[in-house]
């Protein structure tokens, strides 16, 4: 796809996520917003610092425990600590990871996203979840379908607004995947605020081009239709297999998490 100009001016969500995470990848339109938000609502850089923890201990436990090497991570963000691929291989340096991303600044900063052991692999896919198809195409040259795949959608299935279009995107990259891949979601969620995310998405969506939704648990399940959906189920991302060193473990955070796997 054509690589769209950084326009800095424009606040970007994975920007923003950059700056909630003390990144340094960020421009002052992203920090203002990141402030404003903050402002209507606290628990959002909370939220976002968990959601990270979460990716830690999620892809931790597919490569100990389920045995899933391979990762597709569609909406990566900008390179911060403990990416996807630094995590996967470092529980098994074998491990393969394509990282997807449709922002151009994510895409300037690609290559800390391409460093990758010896035994692995890792890439890199300028693309955009709402062009599925793209996206397979491109993972091929670096992942085997035919064998199991962990399929990652943290914080990007919030930028397909319609309920129909997000089921039809999940469910067209998962059908080529093979038995035994697993799916995991990360969504805002207004459970646990709703008059903070209320105010955070009205804000959100005025000030960017590409609007934001919240989805609830119902709406999540739904995603993962005709998948096996693994205990705690649809729960705040603070509390999906907490560990001892899980800072909200004891707290809802406004993230859902969910991980199902593919018969």
């Amino acid at each position: 796809m054509e690589t769209a100009p950084i326009d800095p001016s424009t606040p970007h969500s994975a920007r923003v996520w950059n700056y909630w995470l003390q990144g340094k990848d960020n421009y002052p339109a992203d920090r203002a917003v990141g402030e404003k938000l903050k402002e209507m609502m606290p628990s959002a850089v909370i939220s976002a610092r968990a959601d990270r923890e979460f990716l830690e201990r999620v892809v931790n436990h597919m490569v100990r425990d389920r045995k899933v090497t391979q990762f597709l991570d569609v909406g990566t963000g900008l390179p911060t600590a403990n990416n996807t691929h630094e995590v996967a291989q470092a529980a098994n340096p074998s491990s393969r990871i394509v990282h997807v991303d449709n922002d151009p600044l994510v895409l300037a900063h690609a290559r800390a996203l391409l460093t990758s052991t010896d035994e692995g692999s890792t890439d890199y896919l300028h693309a955009d979840v709402h062009d599925p198809e793209e996206i397979l195409t491109g993972a091929r040259g670096t992942l085997d379908l035919r064998q199991p795949v962990c399929l990652m959608l943290l914080g990007v299935l919030n930028y397909v607004v319609e309920q129909d279009d997000a089921v039809r995107i999940v469910r067209h990259l998962v059908e080529p995947l093979a038995s035994g891949s697993h799916v995991v979601v990360g969504h805002p969620t207004g459970e646990f605020d709703p008059e903070g995310m209320q105010k955070l998405l009205e804000l959100w969506n005025d000030a960017n081009p590409a609007p934001m939704r919240a989805r609830n648990r119902d709406e999540v399940t739904e995603l993962l239709a005709g998948l096996e959906i693994l205990e705690p189920g649809v729960v705040s991302c603070s509390r999906w297999r907490p560990n001892q060193g899980t800072l909200y473990a004891g707290r809802d955070v406004s993230q859902l998490a969910a991980v199902a796997r593919k018969p």
